[in-house]
């Protein structure tokens, strides 16, 4: 089973005026361009995320322009891509939306070749991804050649089209979205947990090659985070039980909540940063303590 637009692996439920209250890009405008002329963060610097229309992509876009960074939301769906824009821009920001399928080889090469033309591109954010939930026997060959094409391939033509003009430039920020399902045995999630183990793969790879040309890359590990896309999951397969499954999932975890979008934002911000100088070829588990503190 396909689960489109998925950026995580797991089903959970979070009140959407919570998400979007610690995801909003809340600072009064002139604060924002204050910010941006102190260069707070990430300022002077442009930052490229795909998958940014929606969920961890969105939040990552709006921790970005508050921090400084001149924006571009690289997403399937135009529209959403352009709102998240807007939002930015209204705020006092800096952002550029362009639609673009990251597994599309040629039309990623002129979507960053026409960006290239007016900016370098200071951080890459790999975020585009879909889900898929099956075993090795339930999953079709089409579901996983379609997994490989969005999650791996994408991330690769992405990754690709910077690395050039990053080691021209010799300074450059890769950070690939994971998953704990790439380095954990989860239940029926064969195929993305296959990608997901690509992208550390990639990550370390990448980190290692252009060290000479301080090019920085690491990754993220997420746990659940809950997501625009997961309310629409737990309407389509579990309806009326909604509110039962989050209680279900959310005590699964050590913690005992699943992570918000806006944390994981956070995570990013700092890798992105100068202030993470030191580290690179690192893959980051941000997890509620799902992986070293269960049992």
């Amino acid at each position: 089973m396909i689960a489109e637009r998925g950026l995580l692996f797991f089903p959970v439920r979070v009140s959407m005026q919570r998400m979007q209250r610690e995801t909003s890009f809340d600072l009064p405008g002139d604060q924002i361009k204050d910010r941006r002329l102190n260069g707070s963060h990430l300022g002077g610097k442009t930052a490229v995320i795909t998958g940014g229309g929606s969920g961890i992509g969105r939040a990552i876009a709006l921790r970005f322009a508050e921090s400084a960074a001149v924006v571009h939301i690289v997403d399937l769906d135009r529209s959403q891509a352009e709102a998240v824009a807007l939002e930015i821009t209204s705020q006092g920001g800096e952002a550029h939306a362009h639609q673009c399928d990251v597994s599309n080889h040629d039309q990623v090469k002129q979507v960053f070749a026409k960006l290239l033309e007016q900016s370098r591109v200071d951080i890459l954010v790999n975020n585009a991804g879909i889900s898929h939930i099956g075993t090795l026997d339930s999953t079709p060959e089409t579901d996983f050649d379609r997994i490989f094409r969005v999650n791996v391939k994408g991330a690769y033509n992405c990754m690709f089209s910077v690395i050039g003009p990053m080691k021209e430039q010799e300074n450059g920020v890769i950070l690939n979205m994971a998953s704990i399902a790439a380095t954990c045995g989860l239940p029926d999630r064969f195929a993305y947990s296959m990608s997901k183990g690509a992208i550390v793969a990639m990550t370390f790879s990448v980190a290692k090659d252009y060290l000479p040309f301080k090019v920085r890359c690491n990754c993220i590990s997420p746990a659940r985070v809950h997501t625009p896309f997961v309310d629409g999951f737990l309407r389509r397969n579990y309806p009326g039980r909604e509110q039962e499954m989050f209680e279900r999932l959310s005590q699964a975890q050590p913690i005992g909540r699943m992570a918000e979008p806006a944390e994981v934002a956070s995570l990013a911000l700092f890798l992105c940063s100068d202030e993470a100088s030191f580290i690179t070829g690192v893959d980051y588990s941000l997890d509620g303590g799902f992986v070293n503190l269960r049992g």
